[in-house]
């Protein structure tokens, strides 16, 4: 009997042992984000409880406000440009359909256009759940980017086009013009998510 006693212990010492091994090898949820790009990458400092991506062929669809579409006046945006901004969603209006863009701030030189050279500071807040997911200002480094290239999602190629350098710019995209129904970061974004997006245009080249 003593010997059956001293085989259980060791076993079940053992599977505490695995379990923990197991545990110990889930990868980190959290990525270095590299901007808005085409396939993005788990964003950086985004929370460990977000949800999981949903099983193949299924669509999660953004809670339904009543009312109307929400316009870019209804996005309240605080903070002094060049600075990380805070960014506050509604809950009384629907995500527009359309992309939408406002200069919240004017810059000075000439225009972006295709093939511009752009460095842009950013926060991005998903619209279903009305969290920062991802900015540039906490790394300490703008985003680089061949405007119109297609090396962003579209909503930032067609977005960007005319802002100045110093100006700052609150985007509104739509999923048909951000991740679609792929989303993005593991389920951090999830699939057809509206994208809310605060950029401060450090270059414009």
């Amino acid at each position: 009997m003593r010997n059956a006693g001293k085989i259980m212990i060791a076993a079940v010492a053992a599977a505490l042992s695995l379990g923990a091994c197991a545990n110990s090898e889930e990868p980190s949820p959290d990525a270095p984000g590299t901007g808005p790009t085409v396939s993005a990458p788990a964003p950086a400092g985004a929370p460990s409880s977000a949800s999981q991506a949903p099983p193949s062929g299924s669509v999660t669809a953004q809670p339904e406000a009543q009312g109307k579409e929400c316009t870019a006046d209804d996005i309240k945006v605080t903070g002094d440009p060049g600075k990380k901004p805070e960014i506050a969603i509604p809950d009384t209006c629907k995500p527009p359909a359309k992309l939408l863009s406002k200069d919240l701030k004017q810059g000075t030189g000439a225009e972006a256009k295709a093939g511009s050279q752009l460095e842009m500071n950013y926060e991005l807040v998903t619209w279903s759940d009305k969290a920062v997911k991802d900015n540039s200002y906490d790394r300490g480094e703008a985003f680089k980017l061949n405007l119109g290239g297609g090396d962003v999602i579209p909503g930032w190629d067609q977005g960007l086009v005319g802002i100045k350098q110093g100006a700052r710019r609150l985007l509104i995209i739509p999923p048909d013009l951000g991740y679609k129904e792929k989303g993005a970061g593991g389920g951090q974004i999830k699939p057809n998510e509206t994208l809310v997006f605060v950029v401060d245009a450090a270059k414009v080249g």
